[in-house]
């Protein structure tokens, strides 16, 4: 006889699982990954031009081998912010009218986020 986790209501009204969760868990996993390489990465780049100020800043930044992956890094973790915080609140918020709006603040604070620090890295490896 096969022993199964369903309850006998969960049987009859074929609930199971809802397929729907394998690419957002790969999503979250993939971009972690990439953050454990880039993380460290930036922290000591940063750490070794902080010696430089607002100028040094400005010149590390410029630089194309170091404006590319900066750009990679900052989109890599507010993907991975936005993945994190919906499964938050997917989780623990049960009224569907804020889950929505809490949902839809959070793509778009990724979305305003991203836009802005694009905007600031190409500024600054550009010249303007």
């Amino acid at each position: 006889m096969s022993e199964t986790f369903r309850t006998p209501l969960g049987r009859v009204r074929g609930h199971g699982s809802a397929k729907s969760g394998t690419g957002h868990f790969i999503g979250e996993r993939v971009s972690s990954v990439l953050l454990a390489f880039l993380a460290p990465w930036f922290v000591i780049s940063a750490a070794m031009h902080l010696p430089f100020g607002y100028e040094g800043a400005r010149a590390w930044v410029a630089d194309p081998w170091v404006a590319a992956p900066l750009a990679v890094f900052v989109l890599v973790s507010l993907h991975h912010m936005w993945l994190g915080l919906a499964v938050v609140v997917e989780d623990y918020i049960h009224r569907p009218v804020t889950k929505m709006a809490l949902l839809l603040l959070n793509l778009s604070v990724c979305i305003a986020l991203a836009a802005a620090s694009l905007f600031a890295i190409l500024r600054v490896s550009l010249g303007a």
